[in-house]
């Protein structure tokens, strides 16, 4: 294979290596058994494995190290994990693997499916959800549709909490943070509750001010407030069948973003005030408050206020009934519901513009049926069932206050464009709610095989077919802010003649659904080299449900008013066929790892989200990309005290034939409907080249105190990477190298520690999302707002268990 310098020499010489070393380690095998790694076990494959021996690109990151490098939720584990990206954006979340994801729409399923404890978490405001007592995460990059399936078509990330433990032992952990005052406190209990019930309770309560100054309210921002409770029950009702049952409430509350303009060009001479910025328009020719002039990243920003409120509610109740033959048979029933409301200053100034509102409800109920096969037989096999239903309800709402500039703005513009006087005033105090319902109901079959042909040589076959039914209704209408229509009819023409020609937005009542079926098949070819090296090459379909569009601001053509940007509803199932090539080592007597992955995943309709260039966002279907490359990640323990551990990552990532893309600020469209823009042959949004990281771990007891000296070192690069997603030169972040450490004291069975632990000490200025402000393209400038990650912080951590 070779695609624009791309080739499989990387590959071919890793494993040369590690076959090299491998031979040479023979011989002080014994004499190094002593000071081998530790087993890392994963069920990727639904199966407890270790995780050398499974033929799947994996990461694994355990409780112990989320712990120490203070990872608190999905957005943290990033750095730790090549071609993992997650970020929020102004108007929802993006999860993204090896430069594939869902992009901004409440309609999408995600391409990157998260589960709990077997339990599927798809929805995108979950990925906010902060972590509670995970005995590890494992991150599954490529299609994962035979095991895992549920639209799981860049990968997968699965998420394991701790169970109750055979004896009785409690922690409580703590963290202060003093700069942006982040408090966090975590407390567990767990052991037997009767010979046959053993139980665990884990409670978690955080609190951060902030590490934004918002210059118009003169607050901190974003404060966040978060807790978490879990209880865990499980029963071996014989020494065959055994139950679990979770249930788990977490509430995370936020007020104001991480959000500021951080580049701003002066405007031309088509705008209300050539030579001037967005800001300085606003705050001298609209007499805003003069925050709006601050239009750089200096982690300060100009808002009117945002808030979040997000509640969740997990049950799963897991049933395991093991027969005389070691086989299995798993029952996994699931409920999960939750709920936000939003409150976004929009327009991502101190103006007094715009505010839109935003409120999901969901729930989903899930039921997983599973036999697995006992190991060691010539053919081992996992074959089940599953069912799903969930009940969607978005809605949104543009807002627009009866002081809002909007009125003087809209009034000029009308009055200039010879429409006569009274569209500003008409536009005061109005409001247009948006919203989207959907039903949605899915099955599926699912068997994967593994045929032992001999010691060291297996072929692993198999596929999932899935049928899914949505039904979704949408709506969007004129009226004011009380939630009442308009009783004027002249105010109500001109409003909506305001909302039309100068926001793109019109009112709409749709009303459709789909049934779709689809199969993915696999097949993995397995060979072991020798007891330490296991090589192997994976063929892999995936696809992702199409659905229903629930951020447009106009209909479909042909039925969208003439001349606008026409609108979508109804957009088409993702596919994807997947080629892997790799293999997994032990080395050096089992002191180090060495594990490579070369791959090629080819995409055809794409599913993507275009900002219209006002308010709305499109959903359309590119029509196909690649994304390959390689990730080579290891471990080795040098000494008794001191271990490392190291990835590296390349990302090549190109769009084709992709002629619907979103424009860049002021640039002429491109594409045969004359709206978007050509993007054949470019790369995505959050697509870094060039990935890598070193962890070094240092844990030496202090003589014969019973104390432990401990120390971390993490240095995380990323290379430069596009933040929006219309390719934004301006925006596009460069590469930065960030710094991560520990240090820390305890005692060497573990039972308490006290640590440092310093996140971004190179104190490097990171946006991990942008896009054009709104409004100001309309008004003829150019500005680009983003969000920016925190800077150097240090916090005290501690430990005491019992």
């Amino acid at each position: 294979m070779n695609h624009k310098g791309f080739t499989i020499r990387p590959l071919v010489q890793a494993v040369a290596a590690a076959a090299l070393l491998s031979s040479a380690s023979n011989a002080s095998h014994a004499a190094e058994a002593s000071m081998q790694l530790e087993e890392v076990v994963v069920t990727a494959q639904k199966r407890v494995e270790n995780l050398q021996d499974v033929p799947v690109s994996v990461s694994a990151v355990s409780g112990e190290k989320m712990y120490e490098a203070g990872i608190d939720r999905l957005e943290g584990l990033q750095s730790y994990v090549p071609n993992l990206t997650m970020t929020e954006t102004g108007i929802g979340t993006n999860i993204y693997i090896r430069g594939i994801g869902s992009g901004i729409n409440q309609g999408f399923e995600q391409s990157v499916g998260m589960y709990v404890d077997g339990i599927y978490h798809g929805r995108a405001q979950l990925t906010r959800a902060p972590f509670l007592d995970l005995e590890r995460v494992e991150v599954l990059r490529g299609p994962q549709m035979i095991l895992f399936g549920k639209n799981s078509i860049a990968g997968a990330i699965d998420l394991h909490t701790a169970k109750p433990s055979d004896e009785f032992q409690g922690e409580v952990t703590a963290s202060y943070e003093p700069e942006y005052g982040s408090k966090e406190l975590t407390g567990v209990v767990s052991g037997p509750l009767t010979d046959k019930v053993g139980g665990r309770l884990a409670l978690r309560k955080f609190e951060t001010d902030g590490y934004i100054e918002n210059l118009t309210s003169g607050k901190d921002e974003p404060s966040r407030d978060e807790q978490s409770v879990r209880g865990t029950l499980s029963v071996a009702f014989t020494e065959q069948l055994e139950a679990t049952l979770k249930l788990q409430h977490d509430s995370f509350d936020n007020k104001g973003r991480q959000i500021e303009i951080i580049t701003a060009n002066p405007g031309g001479a088509a705008s209300p005030a050539p030579g001037a910025t967005f800001g300085q328009f606003l705050a001298v020719g609209m007499a805003q408050d003069p925050s709006v002039m601050n239009e750089e990243l200096d982690y300060k920003r100009s808002s009117n206020g945002d808030s979040s409120e997000n509640n969740v509610t997990s049950a799963a109740l897991q049933f395991d009934y093991s027969f005389d033959d070691d086989s299995q048979l798993t029952f996994i029933s699931g409920y999960l519901a939750y709920d936000y409301d939003e409150m976004c200053d929009c327009d991502f100034t101190g103006a007094n513009t715009f505010t839109l509102q935003s409120q999901e409800d969901y729930k989903q109920y899930s039921q997983e049926v599973r036999f697995s096969s006992p190991i060691g037989q010539s053919v081992e096999y996992i074959v089940g069932g599953y069912l799903q239903s969930s009940e969607l309800d978005f809605n949104d709402n543009f807002r627009i206050n009866n002081t809002s500039t909007m009125g003087p703005v809209m009034e000029q513009k009308f009055i200039d464009a010879g429409k006569g006087p009274g569209f500003g005033q008409a536009i005061l105090g109005t409001a247009s709610p948006r919203e989207l319902t959907q039903d949605s109901s899915e099955w599926s079959l699912f068997a994967q095989a593994t045929w032992n042909i001999s010691e060291r040589f297996r072929a692993i076959a198999g596929g999932r077919y899935s049928e899914e039914k949505k039904e979704a209704e949408k709506t969007l209408r004129f009226g004011l802010l009380d939630g009442s229509l308009f009783s004027d009819p002249v105010q109500a023409a001109m409003a909506a003649a305001v909302f039309n020609n100068a926001f793109q937005v019109y009112e709409m009542d749709l009303k459709d659904e789909r049934k779709k079926s689809n199969f993915a098949p696999m097949v993995t070819l397995q060979y072991d080299l020798n007891d330490d090296i296991m090589g192997y090459v994976t063929i892999a379909s995936g696809f992702k449900s199409g659905g229903f569009d629930a951020r447009s601001n106009n209909v479909p053509a042909p039925g969208n008013v003439q001349g606008s940007v026409p609108g979508t509803f109804e957009f088409d199932d993702e596919e994807a066929l997947s080629y892997e090539a790799g293999f997994k080592s032990r080395l050096l007597g089992g002191r180090a790892t060495l594990n490579a992955a070369l791959y090629r995943t080819e995409y055809d309709d794409l599913q993507v989200s275009v900002f219209d260039g006002t308010l709305g966002f499109n959903v359309g279907n590119a029509a196909s990309a690649v994304s390959q490359g390689f990730e080579l990640d290891g471990r080795f323990r040098a000494t008794e005290y001191l271990t490392f551990g190291s990835s590296i990552a390349y990302l090549d990532f190109e769009f084709g034939d992709y002629d619907s893309g979103p424009c860049r600020a002021f640039e002429t469209p491109s594409s045969v409907d004359g709206t978007n823009c050509n993007r054949d042959g470019e790369t995505n949004q959050y697509v870094s080249p060039w990935t890598a990281n070193l962890m070094t771990e240092y844990a030496r007891p202090l003589g014969d105190s019973g104390l432990e000296l401990m120390a971390n070192l993490d240095l995380l690069f990323k290379d430069s990477y596009y933040t929006a997603g219309n390719l934004e030169e301006d925006t596009k972040q460069g590469a930065y190298t960030m710094i991560n450490a520990r240090l820390g004291i305890g005692a060497e069975d573990g039972s308490w520690d006290v640590a440092l632990v310093g996140k971004n000490l190179s104190d490097r200025e990171v946006v991990s999302y942008s896009a054009d402000t709104p409004l100001a393209t309309t008004f003829g400038y150019k500005s680009q707002y983003g969000f920016v990650e925190a800077p150097r912080t240090v916090a005290l951590q501690g430990g005491y268990r019992f």
